[in-house]
């Protein structure tokens, strides 16, 4: 699970359809401190260890500083650039990556998206005979998903601009349409407010684009009980108590899929006291799903947190994919257990993208059973 303890939810502020929940911390972390590196609109394409590559929009890294004796860090300042007018490529090597003896530079989200994507990246351990020859040698290669980069989300970047930042605060869980989109948390106040304007340049979901756009934020007004105000005093307390309930209600049930969303932690890099570590969701199509990354302290704390939720068809190729792998990618075995044919998952693969790593002529031949099944099946069956 994600655990925000050391983080206090705010009041929201709503803005159309965005609605943004600030994230405090009373007691600061020290000595780990965040700034970003701009890249600006390039192209980005980085080199991984069993020599794939990752391209992506990469517009920022974030370079980690820490000490190793508890004492306080420092972190740079960030300015975002102005907008290329060209496309550039830009190569870089590995996702996260050492520069100096005390400071990490890797790149936020992509730390996850490029765990999302080579999700049993390998393909067929065994060359059953209806994969194709391109499943075998080389796995899913290539993959690619969608996402939308911040300003292309109705109304961020202008929630974003009239936002007004608490004093300690040190994150934010951004929600389209009142459904949880990312959540971004850092270890001091200074980096929020300096990283702050990243968000607009971060990439998010294509759900959450759709949300902003359909789906208007409901108010959640503050009912203020007048038989318990008599004075200033107690109008202030009144106050506290509406505060109090919405944090419970916010933490229980607004954010109540993301914390309990990591089904599989992989650690990246050991920094100091600290660990980097990126997460993939359990693929329950009945529920949010989110990858993402975190660093957390020894003691548990959370310094720092980025995640991204996967639309329903990531989602359903993420639940495809890990069924074909615990059944060793035998389409009999894996269609049994989601209760199908194999005819039926080999559509279920080609519509969600997946149908070159079958041969055309076991593809053809899927193709025909299901339509002669949706031909011949009676009238209102299911």
């Amino acid at each position: 699970m994600i655990d925000l303890a050391g983080l206090e939810t705010r009041p929201a502020q709503t803005w159309g359809a965005v609605r943004l929940v600030p994230l405090v911390r009373p007691e600061p972390i020290l000595d780990l401190r965040l700034h970003a590196r701009v890249y600006g609109d390039e192209l980005s394409v980085v080199g991984l260890p069993d020599k794939s590559v990752y391209v992506a929009y990469v517009p920022h890294a974030f370079v980690a500083s820490w000490t190793g004796d508890g004492s306080p860090a420092a972190a740079y300042g960030t300015q975002l650039g102005e907008p290329l007018d060209r496309m550039d490529v830009r190569f870089r090597r590995r996702m996260a990556r050492r520069v100096d003896k005390n400071r990490l530079r890797f790149l936020p989200l992509h730390l996850a998206l490029e765990g999302y994507l080579a999700l049993h990246f390998r393909g067929p351990v065994i060359a059953w005979a209806e994969w194709s020859r391109q499943a075998v040698a080389r796995g899913l290669s290539p993959r690619a998903e969608d996402a939308r980069t911040g300003a292309e989300v109705r109304g961020l970047e202008d929630a974003l601009r009239v936002f007004e930042i608490h004093p300690g605060q040190c994150g934010l869980l951004l929600y389209a349409g009142d459904t949880l989109a990312s959540a971004f948390v850092v270890p001091h106040p200074d980096d929020y407010r300096a990283l702050h304007p990243t968000l607009v340049r971060d990439l998010y979901g294509e759900l959450v684009h759709e949300y902003a756009t359909f789906y208007p934020a409901r108010d959640f007004p503050a009912v203020i009980d007048e038989s318990r105000v008599s004075s200033l005093a107690d109008l202030r307390a009144e106050a506290a108590r509406q505060e109090r309930e919405w944090a419970g209600f916010h933490d229980s049930v607004m954010a109540a899929g993301l914390l309990g969303s990591p089904d599989r932690v992989e650690e990246v890099y050991r920094l100091g006291g600290f660990r980097l570590r990126r997460f993939l969701p359990a693929f329950d199509r009945r529920a949010e799903n989110h990858i993402g990354e975190t660093i957390t302290a020894e003691d548990g704390r959370l310094a720092y947190l980025k995640t991204f939720r996967l639309s329903q068809a990531q989602v359903r190729r993420g639940h495809l994919l890990r069924v074909l792998h615990e059944h060793d990618w035998r389409l009999e075995d894996a269609a049994a257990a989601l209760g199908g044919t194999a005819a039926q998952l080999g559509t279920r693969l080609e519509r969600a993208g997946f149908g070159h790593l079958l041969r055309q002529d076991v593809l053809d031949r899927y193709r025909r059973v299901n339509g002669h099944s949706r031909r011949t099946r009676p009238a209102g069956g299911a």
